[in-house]
């Protein structure tokens, strides 16, 4: 290809037709490669590595929602059968790793569920850290933060057990171990009291905004048919509302076991549970929550495929 402006070797080789003198180099194939050409290439390297960085993160987030789904669909099944007496399993986290276990490949579907965990761990905190924006309040990214060492604690006590390290220590253990440590603490008991009052204000938000449908907002609805939104909707309001009213009963057992000055009033998720059924409603209240907690279980199934990540 000649050259698209006269240089100076070209000239004095038209001008002088010296036999032997070397022409200027053709510019490569499409033109010459200018400054705004390289920097237009830097970008499409940049957008895709970003859309890879993308996806990964969005893969992540929906491994997430599937293991989070399996734990709670488990421990409402276990609820369900302490509710009728016949559940020997403790209907918590552990309880529900214990039942997996049991199954055949059941240490497969362990490790399954601790890479789950990894990867809400993972995609929780790139929205900590990574995101931003208007909607991306500093409270918004403490509480994604919170939630990434909470799923991260998770994943390494569940891969912990697959590999064979033995049981962890129950739900309502851990609570009163807790509870009894920062008792022992300077203003312990307000520290201790504080908790009880945060878990039950969380608890009271996850409801009514469950009750409220703001969930909605999060999931790709114009994806959904008119019969499968209604359903989704369902899950998301009656798993949301057992969900919050779970982690607000545990509050209250906190707080009191912070007035009483006594950890052993702390309860975790199966003492809580248990407590239901002491109530007037009887076992069928646990019931009632032992289905919510599996219909949560279900919508965070219907996260993992429709939720924007």
């Amino acid at each position: 290809m000649r050259c698209a402006a006269r240089c100076g070797a070209c000239t004095r080789r038209r001008e002088s037709r010296e036999p032997g003198r070397a022409s200027c180099a053709p510019w490569p194939r499409g033109g010459p490669v200018t400054a705004s050409h390289a920097q237009g290439t830097g970008r499409d390297g940049g957008s895709a590595a970003h859309a890879a960085k993308e996806e990964t993160l969005t893969a992540a987030g929906r491994a997430g929602f599937m293991a989070r789904g399996v734990v709670y669909v488990l421990i409402g099944a276990l609820a369900i059968q302490m509710a009728l007496g016949s559940g020997g399993e403790s209907a918590d986290r552990q309880g529900a790793l214990d039942q997996v276990a049991e199954q055949p490949f059941g240490k497969a579907m362990l490790w399954t569920l601790a890479v789950g965990f990894g990867c809400m761990a993972l995609w929780r905190g790139s929205r900590a850290v990574l995101s931003r924006g208007p909607d991306r309040k500093a409270a918004s990214r403490l509480l994604d933060g919170g939630r990434a060492v909470f799923y991260a604690s998770v994943c390494w006590a569940t891969a912990t057990f697959a590999a064979g390290g033995g049981q962890g220590s129950s739900g309502n253990a851990q609570s009163k171990d807790w509870t009894a440590s920062v008792l022992k603490l300077p203003y312990g008991q307000v520290i201790v009291g504080a908790g009880g009052c945060l878990l039950i204000g969380i608890g009271a938000v996850l409801a009514v905004r469950a009750a409220l449908r703001k969930f909605l907002k999060q999931l790709d609805v114009g994806a959904m048919s008119h019969r499968t939104r209604q359903i989704v909707t369902g899950l998301g309001v009656g798993g949301g509302v057992a969900r919050g009213t779970v982690f607000a009963a545990a509050g209250i057992f906190i707080l009191i076991a912070a007035v009483q000055f006594d950890a052993d009033e702390a309860k975790g998720v199966d003492a809580t549970l248990r407590s239901f059924t002491q109530t007037p409603a009887g076992p069928w209240l646990l019931v009632a929550v032992a289905i919510g907690l599996i219909l949560f279980g279900a919508f965070s199934f219907a996260s993992a495929r429709w939720r924007r990540l």
